[in-house]
């Protein structure tokens, strides 16, 4: 059970205008509570840096109003707050240079304690960063490492729908809206799958829309809770590259899955490698970069890995399923049509067929009746 009158000084000043995550942080460095701030002098307030408008604000606990409604939301909607000062609060989270003083959180606080991995990309994928995202996520989710992602369409889904293909996969999704505000709508049933298998975190107050400037902020928290970044695919100008320059700032490692030169959205992960970045093919890529102690303590696998079992279904296919997957690829996906005409089958079997490969993890179906293969590593 939260503690009302405690999380009513950190609601406060989380929802203070124009005080900022560093500067809320420099307050509690000198305060050491968020009750004491708010009990501060104007010329205390100040001394630390805070501007003279915001340190009124907070001197004459308006925001403390604000606070009191935020907290009966929260309890209507039944979400947790994590305050900078709770002992569940995410350790890597606190070590970087702005880390939010107020979580509110769906699911499992535990999950923000474990060795994670980000992976991220564009929202418009290729097939082939579809199919990479999903797998990799799966990997690593399959060696014990939780998946961090933004629930955005494209990698994201990708990335968090491939950690919950395991059994065991622990996913973490980081919004750009407020707990209560499911974006994109159509991750409804991925959101609720998340909250029983993993967490799902925001700083930003109840009832905030998923607005374009609060994606680059929340791309902190992402790179902050991980020990770090994969970068799927990305455009030059994609909030990707933000949340790889974000994992550089706060020492955390950055990887780059290489793509075809010629698509746009091989931009970033290319351009990263150039820079250094760590280029990565398997989930084995991502693990040999991190601390040795780390890695002596992920999941040893004694069971057959994603990939391999996926290997397994396409060496024991029927006919119809084989002809079928050989007509597939993981660079371009094909139209239930195309794949009718070209098969020989008839309608019937290709519908058949096509869902009982897609229940064995060798393919998927993308809008308007596209399918691809599953990349395999």
């Amino acid at each position: 059970m939260m503690e009302p009158d405690r999380y009513l000084g950190w609601l406060a000043l989380a929802l203070a205008p124009g005080l900022g995550a560093r500067n809320a942080q420099k307050l509690v460095e000198r305060f050491k509570t968020a009750e004491a701030i708010f009990t501060a002098s104007l010329t205390e307030l100040e001394a630390c840096g805070v501007p003279a408008r915001v340190a009124q604000a907070i001197h004459s606990r308006q925001s403390m109003a604000d606070a009191e409604a935020e907290w009966n939301k929260a309890k209507q909607l039944g979400c947790r707050l994590l305050a900078w000062e709770d002992a569940e609060y995410p350790s890597r989270l606190k070590q970087i240079y702005d880390p939010p003083l107020l979580l509110y959180l769906r699911g499992d606080a535990s999950v923000l304690e474990t060795y994670s991995i980000a992976v991220v990309g564009t929202r418009h994928p290729t097939p082939y960063g579809n199919g990479v995202a999903e797998q990799l996520a799966s990997d690593l989710a399959v060696h014990g490492l939780t998946i961090v992602s933004g629930l955005a369409r494209g990698i994201d889904t990708a990335a968090h729908r491939g950690a919950l293909r395991c059994p065991t996969g622990r996913t973490i999704a980081v919004l750009g809206s407020g707990i209560d505000v499911i974006y994109p709508r159509e991750n409804r049933r991925m959101f609720e799958t998340i909250e029983k298998r993993g967490a799902i975190i925001t700083e930003f107050p109840i009832g905030t829309g998923p607005l374009p400037e609060n994606f680059p902020v929340r791309n902190r928290i992402i790179s902050g809770l991980s020990l770090g970044a994969v970068v799927v695919e990305a455009a030059q100008y994609s909030g990707s590259l933000i949340t790889a320059r974000l994992a550089m700032d706060q020492n955390r490692e950055v990887y780059g899955v290489p793509g075809n030169i010629t698509n746009k959205t091989s931009f970033g992960p290319n351009h990263l490698i150039k820079q250094g970045a760590k280029l990565v093919t398997t989930w084995e890529d991502v693990v040999d970069e991190l601390p040795t102690e780390i890695r002596a303590e992920l999941v040893p696998v004694e069971t057959t890995p994603v990939s391999e079992s996926a290997s397994l279904w396409a060496q024991s296919l029927t006919m119809a399923e084989k002809t079928l997957y050989g007509l597939l690829s993981t660079d371009e996906s094909r139209h239930v049509d195309e794949l009718l005409e070209a098969s020989g089958l008839n309608s019937s079997e290709v519908l058949a067929t096509l869902l009982e490969l897609e229940m064995k993890g060798l393919i998927r179906q993308m809008p308007g009746k596209y399918f691809v293969r599953v990349f395999h590593g």
